[in-house]
């Protein structure tokens, strides 16, 4: 029982938050375009791996598989915390 009561910590790669921030504009751009709901696709891409949430166009599907989603989402959670520090 001892080994889960210390605290592990997750480093984050600064470069990778550009990469991850600029697929992340790009698909939800991609997705707006086409008429979508880029927040709830995104979403359901992040709940359930499958790429089809995503559309094509504008090559965002492609975009979207080069950064794994718990990259996405810990983008998502730092910028989103940021407004609040």
């Amino acid at each position: 029982m001892a080994e889960f009561e210390e605290t592990r910590f997750f480093a984050v790669k600064t470069e990778k938050e550009n990469k991850t921030r600029e697929i992340i504009l790009s698909v939800y751009d991609a997705l707006k375009q086409k008429g979508h709901n880029p927040v709830s696709q995104i979403a359901g891409y992040l709940l359930s791996g499958d790429p089809t949430y995503i559309t094509s166009h504008g090559n965002a599907r492609s975009l979207v598989r080069k950064v794994e989603r718990d990259e996405i989402l810990e983008e998502l959670i730092r910028v989103y915390v940021e407004q609040y520090e």
